[in-house]
């Protein structure tokens, strides 16, 4: 029997979506980033949506998103990124919006733009990549970095009386009246990958149909921040960032 005949289409993990452009990434080796880039242009392209979406890119490793999807993209303003979404799906209410954030950008400079926009129940959806930690400015404290954690700001490890809890904002958002669904996934094995794509399919559908604000935490690692190899890091996670950040849905209403 051919082989190509026995592969199933939704097992092809190495099959490039056309609208990933010839782009070299340049994510660091395990980096959650392009995995998750590839999921969202899969969902694009089986929705129909090329030429109808729209990204907004703000600060941090999310903002080199516009380098390797071939969608319309807008840069934001660091943590503005839910802002400027709200005004480009007002604008254009047929048009697919969404934002692609990190935890910094999106839990600390930009809370407010983040909670606001979920109260209003702006039709979007919020992609949201955390792995506890800036990985592009050096490593330092995020909101989300994990009681005694070690980074370049707290190199003795997160300190609650000096540093506060670990930032659950999906948790929050989740408690809002606009927020229509809200989900924790990631994407170190091939079975979490699949599921996370069904979680996005889903939040598109929900943006398109002008049912509120959809929120998709990934819980994700960041290998060169953490000092850890791929495989280091994805252990790192599962056994340190899920027991804090548990995956599932916090919300579908």
């Amino acid at each position: 029997m051919d082989m190509e005949n026995m592969i199933k289409p939704e097992n092809l993990v190495y099959d490039k979506p056309n609208l990933m452009n010839d782009n070299q990434m340049h994510y660091c080796p395990g980096c959650s980033h392009g995995v998750v880039h590839k999921l969202v242009a899969e969902v694009i392209e089986e929705m129909g949506l090329e030429e109808k979406t729209i990204g907004v890119a703000p600060v941090g490793c999310a903002v080199f998103a516009y380098n390797y999807l071939d969608i319309d993209w807008i840069e934001a303003a660091h943590g503005r990124a839910p802002a400027v979404a709200t005004a480009a799906k007002r604008l254009n209410p047929d048009k697919m919006v969404f934002t692609y954030q990190g935890d910094g950008d999106l839990a600390a400079i930009g809370t407010a733009e983040t909670i606001h926009a979920c109260n209003r129940g702006e039709n979007i959806v919020i992609i949201f990549i955390n792995n506890a930690i800036y990985g592009m400015t050096g490593g330092q404290m995020a909101p989300t970095t994990l009681l005694e954690m070690q980074t370049a700001t707290c190199p003795y490890g997160r300190n609650i009386a000096l540093n506060g809890y670990p930032l659950k904002i999906s948790d929050l958002l989740a408690q809002l009246e606009g927020s229509c669904l809200v989900v924790r996934e990631t994407v170190h094995t091939a079975v979490a990958v699949k599921k996370a794509k069904k979680t996005l399919r889903k939040a598109f559908e929900n943006a398109m149909e002008g049912k509120g604000t959809s929120v998709v935490e990934f819980v994700s690692t960041c290998p060169s921040g953490w000092k850890m190899t791929p495989e280091q890091a994805n252990r790192w996670m599962v056994e340190n960032m899920l027991p804090m950040y548990p995956l599932g849905v916090l919300k579908d209403k």
